[in-house]
């Protein structure tokens, strides 16, 4: 690979980021909306601390509260960066490193390539797949962690080749900076753990000193306590940061996650009722029926999103091709950890976004081998006499041309079909409707979307909690709240009399409707 085709698969990822860029106006869903909205307040020097309120897990005490308690901060730290580097408070200038970030990935999947097949053509296949990436694409351009850990996680699998003991201490710092991005991300310090192990068992087997030095000895005082200053050098202030606020390295509430006994129970409020107790009340074959619905949509996510249709098979053909490498036995060791974890310990947040998000780690490791795979799937077949030599190339720009087709109807259905951006766009409608309505600045709206809400309008918002009006005014109560945003979207069954307006509430007035939206007054006192 020379240096003008790492350019060019650059400049590929760098003009699809920035064509799909220019069709996103708004960070178009509430994950990225929080981190974008989360570097607006380092940027404008109000620190970790945020306006809204889009889950009740920590039992706040109302706003504005400590940031970041759910999600980790990393996203929100660059989406700043990029801010200030830009000198704009901007979506679009919050969005410049990501872009670059998404820019890199193609050359990086090259690079990492080249490891398995020292082969030009294998390698830039590789590249070109990451840059049509199907269902990953919509995503990479935005203020969310899905470029920063594809990335991350394409260098670890790269520098992971590397021996000396340096590079543990910065594939440490690289691991800090995926749990910087997300609570998973914890999981890559321990693969780094075990990396360490099976370098320093090669080391013993490789000099003949078995008998004098073990594999953990060699674990313990030299590779891993690099990999682990290196993470905490990232990880350190972090943590310093949640015992200063909360007393404790983690955030409080987030163990409530594992009693949820469905992704409602996520916005539950009081969360006190998110507890051992309710879930054994739920009973073991509810457990169980989550845990099989949970494992069916990771392997529907593993397929289509991570496997990319096509690319799934030879993937799975490429692993056991290199299965002797350190780098791949260590990639499906963390993979089918990552599934077990989004399937049995945490089956709800796992299937509904967690382990498309985590699993992108892998996928530059996985783009690097498909290529291989195919090839020796091709292989296969011409040792049955059904192929001529010309089939390697043609299959291989085949599987480019079709992923590129593939990544175009996904653009198509995301963006335009289903509409990027339509909550942020029915936010700024709905607040010149209660503006009208003679709605105060430093009043507070209850939505389904807090963080977004707050973008498009500068109010202060928190998230719609289920149980119906009885709890939507006791909430209300407790932090103030004065309008209800009711969207069609979302209308839970215990809402939707209010929606139909086929029941009535005292303290619950309805103002009129934007756009299929039913906005209500609060007044939790009357």
């Amino acid at each position: 690979m020379t240096w003008r085709l790492y350019l060019l698969l650059f400049l590929l990822g760098l003009g699809g980021a920035l064509t799909i860029a220019s069709f996103q106006d708004y960070p178009g869903y509430m994950d990225a909306d929080y981190y974008f909205a989360g570097g607006l307040q380092l940027i404008q020097g109000k620190g970790f601390t945020e306006p809204y309120l889009w889950n009740y897990l920590d039992d706040p005490a109302g706003l504005p509260h400590p940031s970041h308690t759910y999600w980790l901060p990393l996203s929100s730290i660059l989406a700043a960066l990029s801010m200030f580097l830009t000198g704009q408070q901007t979506y679009a200038a919050a969005r410049l490193i990501f872009i670059l970030i998404a820019a890199c990935i193609p050359p990086l999947t090259a690079r990492l390539a080249l490891d398995f097949t020292d082969r030009r053509a294998l390698a830039l296949t590789s590249g070109l797949l990451a840059v049509f990436s199907i269902f990953h694409a919509p995503f990479l351009p935005v203020t969310d962690n899905f470029a920063p850990f594809m990335f991350l996680g394409g260098l670890i699998f790269l520098l992971a080749k590397d021996e000396r003991h340096w590079v543990f201490g910065l594939l440490g710092v690289l691991a800090g900076l995926m749990n910087l991005a997300r609570s998973d991300g914890l999981l890559w310090l321990g693969l780094l753990g075990l990396l360490s192990l099976w370098r320093a068992q090669d080391y013993v087997l490789r000099t003949q000193i078995t008998h004098y030095v073990s594999p953990l000895t060699l674990y313990i005082f030299r590779a891993f306590p690099l990999t682990l200053l290196g993470y905490l050098l990232i990880m350190g202030p972090w943590y310093a940061r949640n015992l200063s606020v909360f007393g404790s390295l983690m955030a409080p509430g987030g163990d409530r996650i594992l009693w949820l006994t469905n992704y409602n129970d996520t916005f539950a409020f009081p969360a006190e009722q998110v507890n051992l107790q309710s879930w054994l009340a739920a009973g073991w074959q509810a457990a169980l029926k989550v845990r099989f619905w949970a494992l069916g949509m990771n392997a529907q996510n593993a397929i289509g999103a991570q496997g990319g249709i096509l690319l799934f098979p030879f993937i799975l053909v490429g692993v056991w091709q290199a299965r002797r490498d350190l780098r791949v036995r260590l990639a499906a060791i963390g993979w089918l950890l990552l599934l077990a974890v989004m399937t049995l310990i945490f089956p709800l947040a796992g299937a509904r976004g967690g382990f498309f998000h985590a699993g992108v780690a892998f996928q530059p490791l996985w783009w690097a081998l498909a290529p291989l795979g195919l090839e020796q799937t091709v292989s296969a077949i011409r040792r049955r006499g059904f192929l001529d030599e010309r089939a390697y190339s043609i299959f291989r720009v085949a599987l480019v041309g079709l992923c590129a087709l593939l990544t175009v109807v996904v653009l198509q259905k995301r963006i335009f079909q289903l509409g990027w951006q339509w909550e942020e766009e029915l936010y700024v409608k709905v607040e010149r409707f209660l503006v009208e309505q003679g709605a105060q600045p430093n009043e507070i709206v209850i939505a389904l979307n807090p963080p977004g809400y707050y973008l498009v309008s500068g109010r202060s918002a928190i998230v719609a909690p289920p149980g119906g009006p009885q709890t939507l005014l006791a909430l209300a109560a407790r932090y103030g709240a004065s309008y209800y945003i009711l969207e069609k979207e979302g209308v839970l069954p215990e809402y939707r009399g209010l929606y139909d307006q086929t029941e009535q509430y005292v303290g619950i007035e309805y103002l009129g409707e934007v756009e299929d939206a039913r906005i209500f007054a609060l007044s939790p006192a009357h």
